[in-house]
């Protein structure tokens, strides 16, 4: 179910701001400066989740400074709703990922299904090691037993949250902060 503009702009309007830009951008840096202690001297594959990820990963690439590969997948539960459902497999990786250091920049890990397979996918690819990294973790007892991030930049309560890459029926993706639509 998609919302039109002007549905969206209301949304938005009574939206509550969780993380302001700010707030975001410097848990952004946080979040690379953690990845580039661990990952800095594997020379390792980012794969974006598409689209949510999207945001997160240009963002990261700049403070990024070690040498690395970009590709990308795009699986989603979601498509343009607000509660997920069967996995749908639209793209694939280019980079092989064979023997290959893998870390996964994805939106949010909510209840982690999708995360969790990707990760199984990756892994089962052949790649050496696979690790994850989410803008957001939203808090709840509801995670896929195999779901689990390795880097998060921020938490969420439970509420339904967009911005900076996370969308609302599609849309709001752009918004410059993490926001909760209101009940």
């Amino acid at each position: 179910m998609t919302v039109d503009a002007g549905q969206a702009a209301q949304v938005m309007a009574s939206a509550q701001c969780l993380y302001d830009e700010q707030q975001v951008e410097h848990a952004i840096i946080e979040l690379a400066e953690m990845i580039t202690e661990s990952l800095g001297d594997q020379d390792p594959l980012i794969l974006c989740v598409m689209n949510g990820g999207l945001v997160l990963t240009g963002k990261l690439m700049t403070r990024l400074d070690f040498p690395l590969t970009l590709d990308y997948i795009h699986a989603t539960r979601y498509g343009r709703e607000i509660n997920g459902g069967q996995l749908k497999w639209l793209v694939s990786p280019h980079t092989p990922l064979q023997a290959k250091t893998v870390l996964i920049v994805d939106d949010i890990l909510d209840e982690g299904a999708t995360l969790a397979a990707i990760m199984e996918y990756c892994q089962q690819q052949g790649a050496s090691q696979v690790y994850s990294a989410v803008l957001v973790e939203k808090l709840h007892d509801r995670k896929h037993s195999q779901a689990h991030a390795d880097f998060i930049a921020l938490r969420v309560e439970d509420r339904y949250v967009f911005g900076y890459g996370m969308d609302y029926k599609g849309r709001l993706r752009n918004a410059a902060g993490i926001y909760a639509v209101s009940d």
